[in-house]
This record gives structure tokens, sequence and C-alpha cells, in this order.
């Protein structure tokens, strides 16, 4: 499976999916830029694997060791409110998550990985200077609180300045910019050192994947546990100074590498293929297309469809659909204008291949569904700003001496998804494959459904817990809070929520994606996130100015015992339940991809669920 990295701090983990490598027939076959000879020339292979490793090991390791508890620093060290912190924090993650498919776009087109990765390394490793310097250096956070002041009330704070904000903004501008090199680039890098022509290169992909999945485990472990238990109860400095000498041993480590890198060319951007058919659809509006074509390969030579040339990059052909018709208008040859003598196309502007139309339309089919999820990882978002608030306050005791730092609650959620797979992927599968008779007992978008079930019933739990520990802390405010353990119920739920949807859509991608635009289809992935992130924003901001009164606080007060948290929670569940027969409807709608497969002199069209 491939895949680049996610918006909440854990959810970052179920990014990766692999795809499936073929056996050139000619031993001269490229891979990429790249042929036999120049592999050679390059050891690549495990040799390259601790260098790229633990370059993107160190990375997250500093990027979600910052993010997983930034709350907290936002609000104890900034002094800033509740909405405004969460609102910074989202906008972040927001631009994070985005900045994948810009980075994808400019290695693939431009530069190449090694240099992207380059770059966008030495790019992290200053923002996570930067953001070190304003815990270090007095002058870069506000004075501490004079007596009196506390979490939930900040009269007694000094504010930051727009410089200090300033400072701690373009730290968090330098690291959005070197996640969004390193993220899309660093899997198929490593997948770049293999050589999938022969038996042991493959075996080395898929023993890639394995490790980088089992790294990306660790990291989020390490992170919500250690790295959040320094920053809370040690030094915000040391907390972020480690990731921030770690970085910088990553970067050595990869230049150290260099020489053992193979190195492939950039081979263009998938976008100016999709601007290339709807360009030739618009210069062919005028021309009529036969009555019906629907999985014809070619209609009486009115359609161009050249066998495909590199079965590296495309590992079958997609037939010609009556789906969106008007872009098989790009497709449809005016021999004496878009042929060159040998029939190849004389403008790819005005002449694209059926294959090229039919990946296009696979990307306007998936986009209703890739909206949907915006909405369901909205749930997920608030795992890292208004679950954290709520532990705040919460007892934290396990014993007498020791108590769990705010941020690191949420690992609940990472140790539901830790007990879950496996019991779905060994037991629940193999039974539902007996019922239903499909591979993976249920379909796609029926597991991505499931999971915006989830995502609603995680914000209706959410909201009746909040009810609860607001009603005791009110009934009884000489009485120990509530634990903290209260929370475990909301974060189990969003557990499933993520096991279903994230795991769900990173298989859907993966499967319905055009083969040479499954990168594109991850940077979607985490596109979603970056919408739930600004959407959690735009309604947290909305209810905080609208929902207070003169005789009553606003829902997201900092205050939680004054405001109604819990109206916010079912608020989100709300609009989750529009939201699922919003995916209803578009899942009934879907028409999942059909491939076509060479079986002896025929050509056989397989749909993939």
């Amino acid at each position: 499976m491939a895949g680049d990295e996610k918006k909440g701090t854990i959810s970052y983990r179920l990014y990766c999916s692999m795809k499936c490598f073929q056996k050139p027939s000619s031993p001269e076959q490229k891979h990429g830029n790249l042929t036999e000879t120049d592999r050679q020339k390059k050891p690549g292979g495990w040799r390259a694997m601790p260098f790229i490793l633990g370059n993107e090991t160190f990375e997250r390791l500093a990027t979600f060791g910052l993010l997983a508890n930034f709350m907290v620093y936002l609000m104890k060290v900034f002094h800033l409110e509740q909405v405004s912190a969460a609102n910074i924090l989202n906008i972040w993650s927001g631009v994070t998550n985005f900045a994948p498919l810009v980075g994808a776009f400019i290695s693939d087109a431009y530069v190449g990985r090694f240099k992207t990765i380059a770059f966008a390394s030495c790019a992290a490793l200053l923002g996570m200077v930067t953001v070190t310097l304003t815990a270090w250096v007095p002058h870069l956070h506000p004075k501490k609180c004079e007596p009196g002041g506390n979490q939930q009330s900040y009269g007694n704070c000094e504010s930051p300045t727009s410089m200090q904000l300033g400072v701690l903004l373009l730290g968090l501008g330098f690291l959005s910019i070197g996640t969004g090199g390193i993220r899309p680039c660093s899997i198929p890098f490593g997948v770049d050192q293999f050589d999938p022509t022969t038996e042991e290169g493959i075996k080395g992909i898929n023993s890639f994947y394995n490790w980088y999945y089992t790294t990306f485990t660790v990291v989020i472990l390490i992170t919500l546990t250690a790295v959040v238990y320094v920053q809370d109860s040690v030094s915000w400095v040391l907390g972020f100074g480690i990731p921030t000498v770690l970085m910088l041993c990553s970067i050595i480590l990869f230049f150290i590498g260099t020489r053992i890198y193979v190195h492939v060319k950039p081979e263009g951007s998938v976008f100016s293929g999709i601007a290339q058919v709807f360009a030739a659809a618009y210069k062919k509006r005028r021309l009529k297309l036969p009555d019906n074509c629907d999985g014809e390969r070619q209609v009486d030579g009115i359609f161009y469809d050249p066998p495909i040339k590199d079965r590296f990059t495309i590992s079958s052909k997609l037939p010609l659909t009556n789906q969106f018709r008007f872009l098989n208008k790009a497709a449809m040859i005016q021999k004496e204008i878009d042929l060159n003598p040998d029939g190849s196309s004389a403008n790819q502007w005005r002449l694209c291949t059926v294959q090229q139309v039919e990946e296009v339309k696979c990307l306007i089919k998936i986009g209703p569904i890739w909206a949907s999820g915006i909405v369901s990882f909205t749930s997920m978002v608030q795992q890292g700003t208004f679950t954290v608030s709520q532990a705040l306050i919460m007892d934290r005791h396990l014993g007498q001496k020791f108590q769990v730092p705010a941020s690191s609650i949420i690992v609940l959620s990472l140790i539901t998804i830790g007990i879950w797979l496996p019991f779905y992927d060994r037991i629940l599968v193999p039974a539902l494959r007996k019922v239903t008779k499909h591979e993976g007992g249920i379909t796609l978008l029926q597991r991505i459904g499931i999971g915006n079930v989830f995502s609603v019933l995680s914000m209706v739990v959410a909201g009746l817990v909040e009810r609860e520990r607001r009603a005791a802390a009110i009934s009884h405010p000489e009485a120990a809070p509530m634990s903290v353990f209260w929370l475990a119920p909301q974060l189990v739920v969003m557990g499933l929520c993520e096991a279903f949807v994230s795991l769900g859509q990173i298989e859907f991608y993966n499967k319905q994606f055009p083969d040479h635009m499954r990168s594109l289809g991850n940077s979607l992935f985490f596109c979603s996130f970056a919408g739930a992130s600004y959407l959690s924003t735009m309604v947290g901001s909305i209810v905080h100015k609208v929902t207070g009164t003169r005789s009553h606080p606003d829902w997201l007060t900092n205050d939680l015992n004054a405001g109604k948290l819990d109206y916010f929670y079912f608020l989100l569940a709300g609009m989750g339940v529009l939201n699922l027969f919003y995916f209803m409807l578009c899942a009934h709608r879907y028409r999942y991809k059909v491939s076509a497969v060479q079986v002896g002199d025929k050509l056989i069209n397989l749909t993939v669920k």
C-alpha cells in the first residue's frame, strides 16, 4: 500500500497504502526515467533505508511531538484563550495537510524527490529551532501569570505581543514547508531504492512498507507519552529541544547517504494531463458523440486509444464509459488535424487518450466521496483541542504521585485501533466474507459509511460525558473533579471511527484512483483533514461569537464549567447526521472503477470494489 500522511495527531499513522508492481517483459524496461543500466550504477536497496527511514521518523517525531501538546503550550505559555488556541492549531494543521499536495507537484514536475526532501528537512529544522526559541528566550513569550491566574481565567495573565505571535507563526510556517516536502516524497523515494523488475526488489518494497508503518506507530506512541510528559512535567524548552536535535541528526544522516541513493528524475506532474483533457474537450465541444460507447475500447477509429507504453506506471487500462460524456470529446480523432503520420497525437492539448479521459472521470467521481470525509474527520480534530481542554480540568492522577499529561489521554484512541484492526482483519472479515461473498467482507463505501456512523456517535458520547462532568463540577464544587478516564468512551468510539473512515478512505483511494495518480489520492486524504481543521475553526469561531449573552458566556468560554461545550459536540453530531445522508446519496450513485485486463487475445473488464 502506498500513501502519504493525517491531521488530528494520531490520524497520520493510517496514511500508508501499497501499490502493486508487474515484472516487465524486457530487462531494459524503464522504472520512471531510470533504466536497468542506470540502476546498476547506484546500489540503493537496504543500504539506503537507515538514512531514509531515519529522516522521515525524526521529521514526524518533531512535527507530531509539537502538535500533540501544542494546545496546552498555547494556553499555558502564550496565555491564549481556548478558542483562539484551537483556531491557531486547526489552521496550522490545515496548512500542514494541504502542503503535501504542493510538495508532490513540485517534486514530480521540477526538482525530484531527493532535492525536495533535502530542502524540506532544512525548513523543518528551521521551524523547530524557531518554536524552541519561543519557549527558551523570555522575550519571545509572555511573562508568567500573576498570582490568581490559571488556565481557565486569563484576567491576570499577560497576552502575547504581535512580535511574539509573529515569531511563533513563522516557526509553524517553516514546519509546514518541511512537512509539505517530506511527506509526499519519503515513501516514493524509499521505493525508488529497489528494483521492481526482480523478486528481491519486490520483497524489499513490501518489507519497506512494513518498516515504514512500524516506525510510524512507534513515533506516535513516543510523542503521545514520553515527549508530551517531558513538555508537560519537565520543561517546554527540553520538550521542544529534543525533537530539534533529532531533526538535525536526521538531516546529517540523510546527506551522508547521498552517494548510496538511487535518484529518479522528475517525470512531470499529473496535473498537466488533467488540464489537457479539459482543454481538448472544450476545443471539441461542437463535435457530436456516438450514441453509446460504454465499454468500447475504440469505436470505428473515432477515439484515440493507443496501447500503454509504461506498465510500471500504469498497470491496467480503463475502458471508455458514458459517465461525464462531454469529456469523451477530448479523445475524439480528427485525422487531418490530430494525428501525426505515425499515428501519434500531434497536440496533446487537442487530442488525449481514452486512458487520460477515464482517469479524469475517476477524479470527478471520487470528489463527492472525498468531500464527505471532511465532516467525518471533524470529530477526530477535536481530540487535539477541546478534549485536551477537558482533560486539563479533570483528575489525571494514576496513584498519588504520577499525573497523566492532558494530551496523552488520546492514546486511548490509538490503543482502540491497535486492538480492533487485528480482530477485524482476522476474525470479522472472514466471517463476513462467508455471508457477503465479498473479498473484503464489505465494500469500501460500506466501510466508510460505518465510520461515518461512529463519527456521529463519538460526538454524541462526548456531549453526554461533558454534560455529566459539568453537572458534577457545578453541584459539588468542593469535591474532587471527575477522573480523566471518563473521556475513554468517546475516545474509544473515535478510534473506531478512525479505523473505519481513515483506513477505508486510504484503501478506497488506492483502488479507485488511476494507478499513477495514487500519490495524488493520498495527498487528497490529508486535504480531508485540512478541510476538517478549517471547518472546525469556522464552526468554533461562529459559535464563540453568536452564543454568548450578557447574562451567560458563550458555549466555548475558557471556563468550561460556565460554558456549554456539550452543545458544541451535539452541533457537530447534527452536522455528522446530515453528512451521513449526503454520503449515502453519493455512495448510491457511485460507480466503481472498471479496469480492462488482458487475458489471451481478449480484454476482460473487472470492477474494483
